[in-house]
């Protein structure tokens, strides 16, 4: 039989998309949720323990764990481990990469509305409001103490920045991408040394806040949000 030879021109099949040793453990842990017929509340077992059956390092595994934290798989509580809140997911892998395809939209709109926000706040705030973000990031403090991430902590400031800015149109904004927002917190609130970098940021922006500096809150802001977007799912595998 003669052989058929492309047509010149013709495309070749597209690249291979290498995948990440992170997404391979990630769907092992999908399978074994599966397979073992665990329901929402159930929990894994320990870090520890799980990285050894799994024969992986425990920073792999954390990896594994954040990426099905965001995508609502998991939930990684201090104190409490991992819990299951959703006991069957298909494409697994494909649902991790569509995360992390949308996320520099969702950092380029947190930029464009906290900046604004920040900078409102610096103008508008009251006493309470300042109260508010001293409390936020008090118990996103104590919380990192404690060996947590400071994710309430975290929500709870922000949120407060948004109310000192008394606008009802940017806050309804914020509300529209709040889920997408907080899948960003708490994949950059598991980086390594993050909750206390996050914190400073934090602090930075309340001090221009209460200095009343819209311009210097606004670049405090901006500062902060470039840091927090600095997440492993947007780097390129090694």
């Amino acid at each position: 039989m003669a052989s058929t030879t492309p047509e010149p021109g013709s495309p070749f099949p597209g690249k291979l998309v290498r995948t990440r040793l992170y997404e391979q453990v990630a769907e092992q842990i999908t399978s074994w949720i599966a397979e073992n017929n665990l329901s929402p509340g159930d929990r894994l077992p320990a870090e520890r323990e799980l990285a050894a059956r799994l024969g992986v390092s425990r920073a792999t595994l954390s990896q594994a764990l954040v990426a099905l934290e965001v995508i609502g798989v998991v939930a990684v509580k201090h104190g409490d481990g991992t819990v299951v809140t959703q006991s069957r997911t298909l494409r697994i892998v494909e649902a991790i990469r569509a995360h992390a395809d949308r996320l520099p939209e969702i950092i380029d709109t947190r930029d464009a509305l906290e900046t604004k926000i920040a900078a409102l706040a610096a103008a508008r705030r009251t006493e309470e409001d300042l109260k508010r973000m001293e409390e936020a990031l008090d118990a996103m403090e104590a919380d990192i103490d404690a060996g947590g991430r400071g994710v309430d902590g975290d929500e709870r400031f922000h949120a407060s920045v948004t109310a000192a800015a008394h606008s009802l149109l940017l806050a309804r904004l914020m509300e529209e991408i709040g889920d997408l927002v907080k899948e960003t917190r708490i994949e950059s609130l598991s980086e390594p040394e993050r909750p206390r970098a996050s914190l400073a940021g934090h602090r930075a922006i309340a001090k221009a806040i209460r200095a009343g500096d819209p311009e210097g809150a606004a670049d405090a802001m901006h500062a902060h949000v470039a840091l927090v977007s600095d997440v492993a799912l947007l780097r390129e595998p090694q």
